[in-house]
């Protein structure tokens, strides 16, 4: 009998295990999903289906359907912990398009390199030349230079090894195979401070010394050896020192403002960025440029669009500073500035990185209407995700933006929602 009846309460038992297992499968599988759900709405910036259109009549005017779409993406739970402050101009009306806490003061990263080239392009112009200078004082004689090589320079960050191969040359092509004199850097284009103020000490922060070669600080011990290694006789020894006016020229090697701000403003280099802010300190000529001179004319530049620069702080060219302030108002007043003046926008314009092409937005907004349209600098630094520049509305109209996210541990979370505003504007 207790045979039977553990034969014939098998299947029972069975069945019931079958349905807990099912049970527990789809909890775990619910759970699952739920998770794998999050993580992408954290992570993935894809652009499809907004949950902020729903409910929008596309029927309205457009600036009205831009109000509501944005409005819509602000409504996020990630501010209830973060800050935005969100500005978009209409630059072909001539108004405000939207605005979000545009004045609140923000920590910019990268996108304080736009501030940097606007004010460059300003002051010195797109052919302004970084120049790195070689000169001697003394004679030649019976191929031997009786006196000192000055290699003045100008922190170009693009001087590499073909560049000082030229100076190798130009020694040789003035007919000398022996120095009896000094090798002397001129490094007093700009202060001794090879940081920047506010720079993280644990930051990959790029060393400002005027003379460099492939961005190392190594530029006379390259010198000197390659000298050597030319077969000119070294009868001489390496020092620190100041060019006289009597020194005479052997050659100049520079690079355009134009080609550095491509890799500034496309890669988002640092190095780039700060050689330039130190063009703009140094515009007057003479020593010593520090980084106080170049916000100075940054300030003035402020002023002169109608902001108050008392109202902001430019601690470097870069972004890297944890000092810079800025508001999205700023950053937009500038972009109007320079879409104002043809010689600022359209070197500014074409270093800029493309949605969906190259630089920082290579792998952003792709398959959108953003795409191929959305030109602007990133910036990405801890805690901070912001984006400012220019794009084409679907009306045609040209626009200028700032969006500046502080306070997101998550940058994908901040670059998500920068995509999103792109989207929004480009449809």
């Amino acid at each position: 009998m207790k045979y039977i009846q553990k034969h014939h309460t098998t299947p029972l038992l069975r069945s019931c295990l079958i349905t807990l297992l099912v049970m527990i499968s789809t909890s775990v599988w619910a759970q699952y999903e739920e998770t794998v759900t999050i993580e992408t709405d954290v992570t993935d910036t894809s652009l499809e289906n907004d949950s902020a259109y729903i409910g929008i009549d596309e029927t309205l005017p457009w600036n009205e359907i831009i109000h509501q779409r944005i409005s819509g993406l602000l409504n996020n739970k990630m501010f209830e912990t973060s800050q935005v402050g969100l500005m978009v101009y209409d630059l072909t009306a001539d108004t405000i398009v939207f605005a979000h806490r545009e004045r609140q003061l923000m920590r910019p990263a990268s996108t304080q390199k736009m501030v940097t080239a606007v004010a460059a392009l300003d002051l010195l112009g797109s052919d302004y030349q970084l120049k790195t200078r070689l000169c001697y004082t003394g004679d030649i004689a019976n191929r031997t230079l009786e006196g000192n090589l000055y290699c003045i320079g100008a922190l170009d960050p693009m001087f590499d090894n073909a560049n000082m191969q030229s100076l190798i040359n130009a020694v040789r092509e003035a007919g000398i195979d022996t120095i009896r004199g000094k090798i002397i850097a001129d490094q007093t284009m700009k202060d001794s401070n090879r940081l920047g103020e506010g720079w993280c000490w644990d930051d990959k922060n790029p060393t400002l010394t005027p003379l460099l070669v492939n961005r190392k600080d190594q530029f006379i011990d390259v010198f000197y050896s390659q000298l050597a290694q030319a077969g000119i006789y070294l009868d001489t020894n390496t020092d620190e020192g100041t060019t006289p006016a009597s020194a005479k020229e052997l050659i100049t090697v520079s690079h355009t403002l134009t080609q550095v701000l491509d890799r500034m403003m496309k890669k988002s280099d640092n190095l780039y960025a700060e050689a330039v802010f130190y063009q703009i300190a140094n515009y007057q000529g003479g020593r010593n440029a520090s980084a106080k001179h170049a916000a100075t004319v940054i300030r003035q530049l402020i002023n002169k669009i109608g902001l108050d620069a008392s109202d902001y702080k430019i601690a470097d060219g870069s972004g890297l500073s944890l000092y810079n302030y800025i508001s999205a108002e700023a950053e937009v007043a500038l972009l109007k500035y320079a879409w104002q003046q043809s010689e600022i926008y359209y070197p500014l314009l074409n270093s800029m990185p493309i949605a969906g092409i190259d630089g920082t937005l290579e792998n952003r907004m792709k398959g959108t209407r953003a795409s191929g349209n959305v030109r602007a600098k990133t910036g990405t630094v801890m805690a901070v995700s912001s984006l400012t520049g220019y794009c084409t509305a679907a009306n045609g109209h040209e626009l200028a933006f700032s969006i500046i996210n502080n306070g997101l541990l998550s940058a994908s979370k901040g670059r998500a929602f920068q995509d999103k505003v792109c989207k929004a504007l480009c449809e």
